[in-house]
């Protein structure tokens, strides 16, 4: 038999999964703006205000279900943890926003490409894909590993900072700076996310070795 707070639970696990679909799209688009040198901004600015949108939907949702249902511990991390993910979706949205409007205010910086920048943009969307997946399967062994690659984006970004401090390609440099930055942070935001799922699962935020062990699917 059912419990009263299923469908409430089922319902803020729909809008996850959609608020995750979209940031996928929506940091993807952004990246594309100055990989393909096209504009992107209407679709991003458009994905971003929706996500907005459905972390405020999440926010009500979580504040309901709190109130009626009084969830037992499980279902309290879940749903906690529900605000902290909604919250990172929606930073993923505003942070690919600002992206695509870097192409806008700079015009087409296609040639600016560098290797760092499709190492870290590579890589970072592949960290908010392992995070989505590792909140749909609640994988907390996936989570920890985006620690690793959030490390390696850290690292790119400190080596990359001296280059475009001596460049002399002002907008290049200007460029490649705001668009490090943007993707540093969305790295932060997916690791924010990562430690949502490990607490949900093991109720910690950065769990022992082995306590990940011990809740890693077989």
């Amino acid at each position: 038999m059912g419990r009263l707070i299923d469908p409430s639970l089922k319902e803020l696990s729909s809008t996850l999964s959609e608020m995750g679909d979209m940031a996928v799209q929506c940091v993807t688009l952004a990246i594309e703006s100055y990989l393909r040198g096209v504009n992107t901004s209407p679709e991003v600015h458009s994905l971003s205000d929706g996500i907005r949108r459905r972390y405020y939907d999440v926010a009500d949702l979580t504040f309901d279900m709190l109130l009626k249902y009084q969830p037992v511990a499980d279902d309290f991390r879940l749903v906690r943890s529900s605000i902290e993910i909604s919250y990172a979706y929606s930073r993923f949205g505003r942070y690919a926003y600002d992206i695509a409007q870097v192409r806008d205010e700079f015009g087409d910086i296609s040639a600016c490409k560098t290797d760092a920048l499709y190492d870290i943009s590579n890589k970072v969307k592949g960290m908010i894909k392992d995070a989505i997946l590792s909140f749909a399967q609640l994988d907390v062994s996936k989570a920890v590993s985006i620690q690793e690659d959030e490390a390696f984006i850290d690292r790119v970004y400190r080596e990359r900072l001296p280059a475009i401090i001596n460049s002399q390609d002002t907008k290049c440099a200007l460029a490649e700076a705001l668009l490090l930055r943007y993707l540093e942070r969305i790295a932060d935001h997916a690791l924010f996310m990562s430690d949502a799922v490990s607490y949900i699962v093991t109720g910690k935020h950065r769990p022992t070795e082995s306590q990940i062990f011990s809740h890693s699917p077989e």
